[in-house]
C-alpha cells in the first residue's frame, strides 16, 4: 500500500555566467519520486493489538475463519465456535466496530463465508473500552472489512465438504450491490454437519460410578440474511440486517453407567437416548449514522428471539434383570433480547470523546414437562416437571476520552455505569428470585513510543459475567432417570479487573505481561449420592492470574510468512464453598504458524501450523496436554476468481480433552474426544465486479451471547 508519494521539485536554472542566453530555451523539469511502502503485519494501538491482513500471505484465497486462525493471540476451536485470547476465556467477534450476535456453529458459518480479500485488519482488545458492554471476563475482536470503491454488482458461490467419523457438507451464495445510495446484500446458506464424540466421566471415592457416552451430534439447517445500507444524504445512513436460520440439533447417545460402594457393584445400566430440537432463530438490527463535521451520532435497536422446541426420548435398561424405565423428557422455551442505543463521538484536534447510553432487556420463558412410559400411556411426572420465567433489565452509560500528547504519548480513559434488574419465577415450585444492583466500570490506557522500534503501553479494565440462561434455570435436564443437571436461580455475576504491561518491537516481537483478579467466580459442579449423578451451579472460587505472552511474527525469504506465539500463566485458587481441592499452577502454551507462498503468481500456497497446550491446573482441575497439527494447500485459478483450499486438521489426533477434577471426598476424571481430525475441502468462485466488497454491517448486540 502507497503510504506517501513524495513530490521532490528540482527548478534547473542558469547560474553559469555566460549561459542567460540559453536559459531561454531550457526546459524545466519536475521529477516525481514516489516511495512504496506498507504497514506492519502487527502493530499496537492504545488499546488494541492490529493484525493486518491485507499486507498477509492469507489475504487471498482464505476463509475469515482461517484469517483469524493466523491472528496474534488468537486460538480457534472451530468445532465449538469459540474463539478465544490466548490466556483468556472465549470473545466476542466485531464487524466494523458493531457486534457480531453469534456463537457457536453459527458463528462458525458466518466465518468460513466471509473471504480474507474483504478484511483489511483484525483488531485484538483485550482490555475493552468503556464503550463496549463490561459482560464477559474477556476480549473483543473487531474484523475491519474494506472499504466499497467501486458501483455494480458481485458475488460468490461457497461449498464446502468435511469428512470425519461422518461426512458434512454445507454451502453458501451470496449477492452484493452497490450505486451511490444503496448498498446491499442477500446471503442463503445451507449445512448439513454430522460428528462423533466420545465421552467417558468417572468419580472415584467411597461411592464410584463410571460412565460412557458414545454420541453422534447433528446440525442442519437453512437460513437467509438481508442487509440493506441506504445513504440518505452525503452525511447521514439508515439500515437495517434482518437474519432468519431455521434447523435441527439432534443427538443420538448411548451410554452405559456402572455404581460401586466401595468396590462391591450395585448398579449396572445403559440408556439409549434420542434427542431432537427443532429451532427458528430471528434478529433483527436497524441503525441510523449521522456526521457532522468531525462529529458522528449513532442510533440503533436491535431484536432477537429463539424458539427451540426439543423432544428427548430414553430407554434406561438395568442390565442385571434387563428391566427397562422409558422417559420422554419436552421442552418448549422462548427467548427474547432486545436493546437500543445512541452513541456519539466528538473528533477534536488531538482529542477524542465518546459517550452513549443503552438499555437492554431479557425474558426467557421455558416450560419443561417429564413423562413415564406406563402401561403403554405416558403420564406426566408433577415431581420432574417445571416452568420458569425470568426477566433482566439493564440499563448503562458510558464517557470515554482520548488524547494524543505530541508524538510519543497517547492516553485513553473511561468509565462505564450498569444497573440491572432481574426476576426468575418458578411457578411449579412456588419460588421467586429478584436481585437489583448497580456497578461502575472503568478502564485506562497509556501508550509511549519511544522511537521507531519501541512503543510500550498500560492498560487496565473492570470486567463482569453474568450467568446465562441455562445455568440460571432450576429446570433439572435428565440424561436417565437418577442423573441430571439443573440450573441455580440464586447464581450471582462474577468480577474481574485486568491490568497489562505492553512491548511491541520494530513491529514484529511484541511482549504481553498481565494480571487478572476474579472474585465470586462460578462454574458447575458435580455430586454423587448413591445411584445419582447430579450437577448445577454455583459461586466457589476466586482466582488470580499471572501471565506473560511473546509473539514474534516475520517474512522471510520473501515467500515465508510465520507467527511464532508462547503464553505462560501462573494461577492462585481460593475455594469458597465445597469441599474442592484447589489446584493452583501453571499452564503454558505455544503455536508456529507457517504460509509458503510457492508460485510468483502468488496463487499457490502452502500452510503448516501447530499448537499445543502443556499440562495445566486451574480451580480445582488438573488437564493434561492437547494439540493440533494441521496442514493444508491454497490455490487459485482464474484471476483468482475461482479458490479452492484443501487441508486435514488435527493430524494425530492430539485434540483429547483429560484431565481430573478434586473434591475431598472424590476425584473426578474425564477423557473426551470430539472427533477433530477431519479433512476439510472447500471451493469458493467470486463472480460480477470482483472490486464489490460485501456491505456486512453488524450491530452492537452483546447481550446475544447469553441466551445460549
Amino acid at each position: 500500500m502507497k503510504q506517501h508519494i513524495l513530490l521532490i521539485t528540482a527548478l534547473l536554472s542558469t547560474f553559469a555566467a555566460g549561459q542567460t542566453k540559453d536559459s531561454a530555451n531550457q526546459v524545466k523539469t519536475i521529477e516525481t519520486v514516489t516511495v512504496n511502502g506498507k504497514k506492519a503485519l502487527v502493530e499496537r494501538k492504545v488499546d488494541r493489538l492490529v493484525y493486518n491482513i491485507q499486507n498477509s500471505m492469507l489475504s487471498n484465497g482464505s476463509s475469515g475463519i482461517e484469517a483469524l486462525a493466523s491472528t496474534p493471540l488468537l486460538k480457534i476451536d472451530e468445532d465449538k465456535g469459540i474463539i478465544s485470547i490466548v490466556g483468556k476465556n472465549g470473545v466476542s467477534v466485531m464487524v466494523n466496530d458493531r457486534m457480531l450476535n453469534l456463537s457457536g456453529t453459527e458463528l462458525t458459518n458466518y466465518l468460513k463465508n466471509l473471504r480474507s480479500e474483504n478484511i483489511l485488519k483484525i483488531e485484538v482488545i483485550t482490555t475493552p473500552p468503556a464503550k463496549y458492554d463490561a459482560q464477559g471476563n474477556s476480549g473483543i475482536i473487531n474484523i475491519v472489512l474494506k472499504k466499497n470503491v467501486d458501483l455494480g454488482w458481485s458475488g460468490y458461490l461457497n461449498t464446502y465438504y468435511t469428512q470425519r467419523t461422518y461426512g458434512s457438507f454445507g454451502g453458501a451464495t451470496g449477492i452484493n450491490y452497490q450505486n451511490k445510495k444503496v448498498k446491499a446484500i442477500l446471503k442463503f446458506q445451507g449445512f448439513d454437519t454430522a460428528k462423533r464424540s466420545v465421552e467417558n466421566f468417572q468419580i472415584v471415592g467411597k461411592e464410584s460410578v463410571f460412565s460412557r457416552d458414545e454420541r453422534r451430534d447433528m446440525y442442519k439447517g437453512l437460513g437467509l440474511n438481508a442487509n440493506v445500507d441506504y445513504s440518505l444524504s452525503d452525511k447521514s445512513t439508515i439500515g437495517f440486517i434482518y437474519d432468519i436460520t431455521k434447523g435441527d440439533i439432534d443427538m443420538d447417545i448411548y451410554s452405559t453407567q456402572n455404581y460401586f460402594s466401595g468396590n462391591t457393584p450395585t448398579l449396572f445400566t445403559e440408556t439409549d437416548s434420542k434427542h431432537r430440537s427443532a429451532f427458528t432463530t430471528q434478529m433483527l438490527n436497524t441503525y441510523f449514522d449521522h456526521k457532522f463535521g468531525d462529529h458522528k451520532l449513532s442510533l440503533g435497536y436491535n431484536y432477537y428471539g429463539n424458539v427451540p422446541d426439543t423432544q428427548v426420548n430414553f430407554i434406561t435398561t438395568d442390565l442385571s434383570d434387563l428391566s427397562k424405565e422409558t422417559v420422554r423428557n419436552m421442552s418448549a422455551v422462548d427467548y427474547k433480547i432486545s436493546s437500543a442505543q445512541a452513541d456519539l463521538t466528538l473528533n477534536f484536534k488531538k482529542t477524542q470523546v465518546e459517550t452513549g447510553a443503552k438499555y437492554s432487556q431479557f425474558s426467557n420463558n421455558s416450560d419443561i414437562q417429564y413423562f413415564d412410559l406406563k402401561n403403554d400411556h405416558y403420564e406426566i411426572d408433577p415431581g420432574k416437571t417445571n416452568q420458569f420465567e425470568y426477566d433482566e433489565k439493564n440499563y448503562a452509560a458510558y464517557i470515554s476520552t482520548s488524547k494524543d500528547f505530541g508524538e510519543k504519548w497517547s492516553a485513553k480513559a473511561g468509565l462505564r455505569y450498569e444497573y440491572v434488574q432481574t426476576r426468575s419465577i418458578s411457578p411449579t415450585a412456588q419460588s421467586q428470585t429478584e436481585n437489583n444492583y448497580g456497578k461502575f466500570f472503568p478502564s485506562a490506557y497509556l501508550s509511549y513510543k519511544a522511537n521507531s522500534s519501541n512503543q510500550f503501553s498500560i492498560n487496565y479494565s473492570r470486567r463482569i459475567n453474568r450467568p446465562n440462561f441455562h445455568s440460571l434455570n432450576p429446570f433439572r435436564w435428565y440424561s436417565n432417570p437418577r442423573s441430571y443437571s439443573t440450573g441455580n436461580p440464586e447464581l450471582q455475576p462474577s468480577f474481574n479487573d485486568n491490568i497489562e504491561l505492553n512491548y511491541i518491537f520494530k513491529n514484529k516481537f511484541s511482549a504481553n505481561v498481565y494480571y487478572q483478579r476474579t472474585t465470586n467466580n462460578f462454574g458447575q459442579i458435580l455430586f454423587l449420592d448413591q445411584e445419582a449423578v447430579t450437577s448445577s451451579y454455583y459461586n466457589y472460587y476466586n482466582q488470580d492470574t499471572y501471565g506473560i505472552n511473546f509473539n514474534y511474527t516475520d517474512t522471510f525469504f520473501k515467500f515465508w510468512e510465520s507467527n511464532i506465539s508462547t503464553s505462560f500463566s501462573y494461577n492462585e485458587t481460593q475455594i469458597t464453598k465445597f469441599n474442592l481441592i484447589p489446584k493452583s499452577g501453571q499452564s503454558f502454551y505455544y503455536s508456529l504458524k507457517n504460509t509458503f507462498q510457492l508460485n510468483k503468481a502468488k496463487t499457490f500456497f502452502l500452510f503448516v501450523n501447530y499448537w499445543e497446550t502443556l499440562p495445566s491446573r486451574e480451580g480445582n482441575t488438573y488437564q493434561k496436554n492437547m494439540g493440533s497439527l494441521d496442514a493444508g494447500v491454497k490455490m487459485s485459478f482464474m484471476e483468482k476468481a475461482l479458490q479452492v483450499n484443501l487441508s486435514v486438521t488435527d493430524i494425530f489426533k492430539q485434540g483429547r480433552f483429560i484431565g481430573d477434577a478434586y473434591y475431598a471426598d472424590n476425584t473426578q476424571s474425564f477423557n473426551n474426544y470430539w472427533d477433530a481430525r477431519r479433512l476439510n475441502v472447500s471451493v469458493t468462485y467470486n463472480f460480477g465486479n470482483q472490486k464489490v466488497k460485501s456491505n456486512t454491517r453488524a450491530v452492537n448486540f452483546e447481550e446475544k451471547q447469553r441466551a445460549q
